[in-house]
């Protein structure tokens, strides 16, 4: 087997609905401009608050994808 480097990134998701949504934004938009996704990992969850109110779940996830020579 030949060996494969990845490179990790780490991206903050938003939704106002959930953390799972936010997770899968930063994931999808990261699949527009990125070839060979490999893992994600949610390496932490937390809400905006204004007034008491939560405004917006975010998930920061760290994504790895297949390193390509040129």
């Amino acid at each position: 087997m030949s060996e494969s480097v990845y490179k990790i990134i780490e991206l903050v998701g938003t939704s106002t609905d959930s953390w799972e949504a936010a997770a899968k934004a930063a994931v999808s938009r990261a699949a527009k401009s990125l070839r060979d996704l490999r893992v994600a990992e949610i390496s932490e969850l937390d809400m905006q608050i204004e007034d008491g109110n939560i405004l917006a779940y975010r998930a920061k996830v760290r994504v790895s994808f297949k390193y390509e020579d040129n």
